[in-house]
């Protein structure tokens, strides 16, 4: 930003391509068989592969790939039997629908439970019968004595094969054709390390002599007790990632299963995916409202919380409009249906946060080049730490050299790091839409932590975006409502906005209004009528001077008024000053609370407004904004964005109108206002949806909340890679004599894996910096050096 001696600069610039648009439609697939990082780069490149396809995104905790490809150019079939062809199912999320997803998810959740309950009852006996032996005194007596040794090694037999070949199957039937494809996985790894420990255990086993001398000894609890927990891992996971997808379902619960249309003058009850646009629908007291519409009868309060995040219900007429899925308090009104489907507002809101929580943000391309090779690399290792330890170390070298190769094999498995940025940001804008702000791009997430300058519209931003009567005092001596009431029956016939507020000032104190005569409107100056037997004159101050009315009384009043930021008017009755009025657009109640929020943050404040340069510089004083460029049209707003960005900054640009899209588009971050138009919606990539401000420094903070989240786990899942390899290699074994267990790697590999969910699920407890109470707006001073610019 310039130093306070400067000004802030107005020119033109290069437009950037900050967002490029889209190269075509996008299509989104349920991937199902992923369970590492690895999966989900051979996935993303096996679908990048298909002719016709732009870009391949794909999330391992939504278990989602959402694929750019050139318009008509490729058939989903297509990406289906490429996925399935890579050893994955996949199916059209348009196909499955959110209540059948939800459902295959919970029998997922179900047959993970069932297939770790299972391997866990298989796997005690094998745990008691060999490490018992090691490690109880009395159970070494009773196994030799009774069973003996060789019995115990066929029951541990029996009961690992049913382990491995039973609830453990799967990981040998997707690791194994993996491995023959050469784009070896998580399954791959456990199945090459239980597989070996099985092995050879069956071969001390039933063929002791094939073995070096002294090396005969059985692994059947490694490789059943890593079967079970890495289930049990999985279970744990499976419950772990439905929770963090709770913020869509709860949306998804929102929409409501039937609606009672009036169709030929009969009620009827039909699913609300039945509702046709046109159709006439009832909602009675405490019921949802089924689809979008306007009122066409009757009255109620509805509660449109989930919407606005505002607690009081909002009175619905004749005329307005209401939202599917928000709650009908007390009357019963009759809408007609105009938003159904696809196009309601809530299925909107899901689809885009499930967009957001899709997408993959810039610092995951870190972890997509280092799981890229992770898997040969991985068993790479393991191979040099076999053949180490069987040239280099101590009898019995084979077995070192196996339970050391497997123990690399099974904490090297790269789930944590394929879960650390996904399962985040489904938490993080999960999170962000119960609080009523939709990321409509996951990379807005992670840039608007990084912002340095809000750059705010003024109108129907900061403030309520229409003009209102805020000071009225009578000079003639006559009765307040009276001289009132003349003004607002003279004004009535004006379409301007000033008019329009000096009307709803009389109409809010029920004052008569009177027929009018002889009205006569000069642009830029006034209005002049004749209202019963009196002449109203109604304008600025050069109107009164060329009226002829004396004003000069009132002209220090006038300056203190425009010194505040609004716009005196003088009323003339019968050619004499009757009244000095000031009308203003007042700032919106959230506004100071939330400035006060960002400044805290110490961020840099700018007012980009079309407005005058008196009003504008008026209200930055009042709510402490730092800069302001005034009196510029609405191209000048993404020249004053871009002369930001020229100063080395990123900047978020906060707008609600059609002429604020261009500056949304350029800022690095467009946040919009809800209650805004839809072009402004559409070009911003964060929504406020109450058309709070207090919305931005929450999106803020939940954005640098959700980058730091995953920063911790990023950092403990390569910590946790980088520090145990070794350890699993025996690098410690010649110093200290510490050998790391295959069990051990199994409850480790787990551990990391639930670790980095739950501190996924921290996030859910992410609280607005500022409070939804807001403190009374005072007058102050803004900073000294303030700069006011006004273009042209």
């Amino acid at each position: 930003m310039p130093s306070n001696a400067e000004r802030v600069s107005i020119h033109p610039h290069t437009p950037r391509d900050t967002h490029p648009p889209s190269c075509g439609p996008s299509l989104s697939l349920a991937i199902k068989g992923m369970s590492c990082a690895s999966c989900v780069r051979h996935v993303q490149r096996t679908l990048e592969a298909v002719p016709g396809v732009v870009t391949a995104s794909v999330n391992l905790a939504a278990e989602r790939a959402v694929v750019e490809v050139a318009g008509g150019a490729v058939a989903v079939g297509d990406l289906i039997s490429a996925v399935r062809t890579a050893g994955y199912d996949a199916d059209p999320v348009a196909d499955i629908g959110p209540h059948r997803d939800a459902a295959a998810r919970a029998h997922e959740t179900r047959a993970l439970r069932r297939s770790a309950m299972l391997a866990a009852i298989l796997t005690a006996p094998v745990f008691v019968l060999e490490m018992g032996s090691h490690t109880v005194p009395a159970i070494h007596h009773w196994v030799m004595a009774v069973p003996g040794q060789q019995t115990s090694w066929y029951v541990q037999f029996v009961l690992t094969t049913l382990v491995l070949f039973g609830p453990g199957l799967r990981f040998f039937a997707k690791g194994i054709p993996a491995l023959l494809r050469r784009a070896p996985d998580m399954n791959a790894l456990v199945a090459l390390g239980t597989g070996a420990a099985w092995s050879y255990s069956a071969v001390a086993t039933f063929g002791p002599d094939l073995l070096p001398p002294g090396s005969r000894g059985v692994y059947y609890e490694a490789a059943a007790v890593i079967v079970t927990l890495i289930l049990l891992g999985r279970y744990l996971e499976a419950l772990t990632r439905g929770r963090t997808g709770a913020a869509i379902r709860r949306l998804m619960d929102l929409q409501p299963k039937t609606a009672r249309v009036v169709r030929d003058g009969r009620e009827l009850d039909i699913r609300a995916d039945q509702v046709r646009r046109g159709d006439l629908v009832l909602v009675r007291p405490g019921e949802r409202v089924p689809v979008d519409g306007t009122v066409t009868d009757g009255r109620s309060y509805v509660d449109e919380a989930m919407i606005s995040g505002e607690p009081e219900p909002v009175l619905k007429d004749v005329g307005a409009d209401v939202i599917g899925g928000t709650v009908n308090k007390t009357g019963t009104f009759t809408l007609r249906a105009e938003k159904i489907g696809a196009e309601t507002m809530l299925a909107q809101i899901i689809r885009m946060v499930e967009q957001a929580q899709a997408a993959k943000l810039p610092i995951q391309a870190l972890v997509d080049r280092v799981t890229a090779s992770f898997v040969p690399i991985v068993m790479a290792v393991a191979g040099v730490t076999f053949a180490t330890w069987i040239l280099f170390g101590p009898e019995p070298a084979s077995a070192f050299a196996l339970v050391n190769a497997v123990a690399v094999l099974i904490i090297a498995c790269p789930c944590a790091m394929g879960l650390a940025t996904p399962t985040s940001i489904m938490v993080g804008t999960g999170r962000a839409a119960e609080l009523g702000i939709l990321f409509r791009r996951g990379e807005a997430l992670q840039t608007l932590r990084s912002t340095g300058v809000v750059a705010f519209d003024k109108t129907g931003t900061l403030t309520e975006g229409r003009p209102e009567l805020t000071d009225f005092a009578v000079v003639s001596g006559a009765p307040p409502d009276e001289v009132l009431g003349l003004i607002a029956s003279a004004e009535r016939l004006s379409e301007h906005p000033v008019a329009e507020a000096l009307v709803r000032a009389a109409a809010a104190r029920n004052l008569p209004v009177i027929e009018v005569g002889g009205f006569e409107a000069e642009p830029g100056f006034g209005i002049t009528a004749r209202v019963g037997d009196r002449h109203i004159a109604v304008g600025a101050d050069r109107w009164m001077r060329r009226l002829g009315v004396d004003i000069d009384t009132s002209a220090h009043q006038a300056a203190d008024l425009s010194a505040a930021g609004k716009t005196p008017l003088y009323a003339a009755i019968d050619g004499r000053l009757a009244a000095i009025a000031a009308v203003a657009d007042p700032i919106k109640e959230a506004t100071p609370a939330a400035i006060a929020a960002l400044r805290a943050e110490g961020l840099r404040l700018v007012m980009i407004t079309g407005d005058n340069r008196r009003t504008a510089a008026a209200i930055a004083d009042r709510l402490g904004i730092d800069d302001v460029v005034a009196e510029i049209l609405p191209d000048g707003k993404v020249e004053a964005v871009q002369a930001l960005q020229a100063g080395g900054w990123r900047v978020a640009f906060v707008g609600d109108g059609i002429n604020d899209a261009p500056a949304l588009a350029q800022a690095d971050v467009g946040i919009a206002i809800g209650s805004g138009t839809d072009i402004a919606i559409e070009a911003a990539e964060v929504v406020l949806m109450s058309g709070d401000l207090r919305g931005v420094p929450t999106a803020i903070a939940l954005s640098r909340a959700t980058i730091r989240n995953i920063k911790q786990n990023l950092f403990w899942a390569f910590a946790y890679n980088a520090s145990l390899i070794p350890v699993a290699a025996g690098v410690l074994y010649p110093l200290f004599g510490v050998l790391l267990s295959p069990v051990l790697a199994a409850v480790a590999m787990a551990a990391s894996s639930i670790c980095v969910l739950a501190n996924a699920l921290r996030l859910r407890r992410v609280r607005p910096p500022v409070d939804r109470q807001v403190a009374p707006m005072r007058g102050r001073s803004g900073p000294d050096g303030r700069r006011v610019v006004t273009a042209g």
